[in-house]
């Protein structure tokens, strides 16, 4: 029977994901007090009705924005697969990648290797995109997008099931600290 490991990671919220709830929640304001203030130069009533409707209807905007700040991503390995997901507010998922963990050519905690190199896609599904220090970095290759980067935060149990399937050497550096030469 294949192996089935899972783990769900929250992103941490940074200063972008603020700005995104300050704006909706200055839009929620402005827009209708514009309204009402033209409503009360023009004279027209019918603005007014419109500003309490549009602040009505702010308010689930607002509400759809918070919740949509809410990230999270998903890492399983089947088999000899790691499919990572990202899940928006528990409503909405979708899939970043499969990965044939035989494929991986350099996981590694740090950037220090893959520094240097270039990808045609960058996979970010890590808790703190910053933490340039504490996530992991997979370099795999595909032939849709060539070499890509997975930038992660795999706990003990999600490596231990893709053990079995990482290259020899990649096993050997990882989990019992020395090189295959050695």
């Amino acid at each position: 029977m294949e192996g089935f490991n899972e783990q769900v990671v929250k992103r941490k919220n940074k200063s972008k994901q603020l700005m995104i709830k300050l704006l909706a929640l200055v839009l929620l304001f402005a827009v209708p007090a514009l309204c009402v203030v033209i409503g009360l130069m023009v004279k027209i009533p019918y603005l007014l009705m419109v500003a309490f409707f549009l602040f009505l209807g702010g308010i689930y905007g607002v509400w759809y924005t918070f919740s949509g700040q809410r990230v999270e991503f998903e890492y399983s390995v089947v088999g000899d697969y790691l499919h990572v997901s990202k899940i928006i507010s528990l409503r909405k998922r979708k899939k970043m990648c499969n990965i044939p963990i035989k494929d991986i050519e350099i996981l590694e905690i740090g950037d220090k290797t893959v520094r240097e190199m270039s990808f045609s896609k960058v996979y970010m599904a890590a808790e703190d995109a910053d933490d340039v220090n504490g996530n992991w970095f997979a370099v795999f290759s595909t032939p849709e997008r060539g070499r890509c980067l997975l930038v992660f935060n795999p706990n003990e149990q999600i490596l231990q099931g893709m053990k079995p399937y990482l290259k020899r050497e990649l096993m050997l550096k990882l989990f019992y600290k020395r090189s295959e030469n050695a």
